[in-house]
Formats: structure tokens, sequence, C-alpha cells
């Protein structure tokens, strides 16, 4: 499994436990103990996920994972021993795929490392033409293949969960989708009713898209039943 994972945490018995885990899956592991550090191996290497700890000190993950947004849509899983629901939000707000909860199952983190990178190459659900790889809608252009989204001509950077929510909804305009369709459609898992990940991520998704279309909303909320986009 020819992956490159960077841990970045500054408790080296943590950081050489998840190392030891994902060695034995086969994945490549590279390790930083500060954000300075993990800043660094990103302009140096490929990653192909990072696994960040929030409270480090000198540069927190949470300065961290905004300067690695600013030119990285690599996925990241944020550890944190933060477990309320404004610390998560906060933690997916600032760019974060996923957000687990210290102490963690090392199997179960394993588990959404692989979750994570199966989302960052999967294939979003067709169109009801998917011989065409690109949609318009007004000023939004997407682009299947390339992964690649423009509103007036300027490209967006998105995500690669970004991207499958907004395609996914883009290629039904006028259909309404459900937080839980959304979560199952594009996180490949079971969706539980205390997930606020869809709400999260739509929220940055809308942010991104309305700053280049002055405001005008793209994504509309249907309350009580999901999200939609209108043609």
């Amino acid at each position: 499994m020819d992956k490159h994972i960077l841990i970045v945490d500054d408790d080296d018995k943590i950081a050489r436990l998840i190392e030891i885990y994902l060695l034995n899956e086969g994945f490549t592991v590279s390790k930083a103990e500060n954000g300075y550090q993990a800043l660094e191996i990103m302009e140096q290497e490929s990653v192909q996920l990072i696994i960040l700890d929030v409270m480090m000190p000198g540069i927190d993950g949470i300065a961290v994972c905004i300067k690695i947004r600013e030119s990285h849509t690599t996925p990241i899983l944020m550890l944190s021993a933060k477990d309320s629901d404004m610390d998560k939000i906060n933690g997916l707000m600032t760019g974060a795929d996923d957000y687990m909860v210290k102490p963690f199952n090392p199997l179960e983190l394993v588990a959404r490392v692989k979750s994570l990178l199966r989302r960052s190459s999967y294939q979003v659900p067709a169109s009801p033409q998917p011989s065409e790889h690109v949609i318009k809608i007004g000023p939004l252009q997407l682009d299947k293949e390339t992964h690649s989204v423009t509103v007036y001509g300027n490209p967006v950077k998105l995500t690669p969960i970004e991207f499958g929510i907004l395609f996914l909804l883009a290629s039904h305009p006028g259909r309404v989708f459900s937080s839980e369709e959304i979560f199952e459609l594009i996180w490949k898992d079971k969706y539980f009713d205390s997930n606020n990940s869809v709400t999260v991520h739509i929220s940055r998704l809308r942010e991104k898209l309305e700053k280049e279309m002055d405001g005008e909303k793209l994504i509309h909320t249907v309350w009580g039943v999901g999200y939609k986009i209108e043609n």
C-alpha cells in the first residue's frame, strides 16, 4: 500500500504507537514533533494523509491545518484531547476532514485513515448523464475528470470531500439530499444522528463558493430535509 502518511504529535509515545500500526498496514510513515517540522515536510515530500494533533507547543494543530490548507488539499485527520462538539466543529471548519478524540482505539484510527484515503481517490456518484464529466450551473463549472472547480472562470480550491459533495448536488439539480444521504454516499460509512460532519463541510463549501460569487447562494438548505442546488 504505497501511501505516505505524516504523523504530527509532540507526544512521542502516541506518535510511535500510531506509526507501528500504520507500518503494519504497509504505509510509509514520517513523523514531526511540532507544527514547524510538519510544514517543512509538506513542502519537501509527497504526503497522502496527515494525522495532526491539536495541542502542540509553538504552533498548534489548528494553525498548522489552516496553513496547510492554503496550498494543499491533502486529507487531514485531527487528534485532540478535547471532546466537545464545538472543538470538533472548530477543527473541521479550519479544514480537517475527520476528527478523533484521545484516547483512541488504534484499530479505529487505522480504519479512519483507510476511509479518508478511499475518499480522496473515490469516484463521485454518477450523474444522470454519466458521459458528461463537465457540469455547468450559472457561473459554476465542475470537471469530474480533473476534480477542478471554477466560478466565473476563477479556480476554487476544494478538498476531495468538498468536491464530492458539490458534484453530488450539482449532478442532481433540484433534488434535495439529506445529511444522511450525503454522508453515506461521500463518506461511504454509516451515518449517526450526532454526526455534524456534513453540516460543517457544507458550511465550509458555501463559504468558498460565495466568496467568488459576491455572496450569492448556490447551495440551498431545505429546513428539516437537507440540501440542494437549483439549476
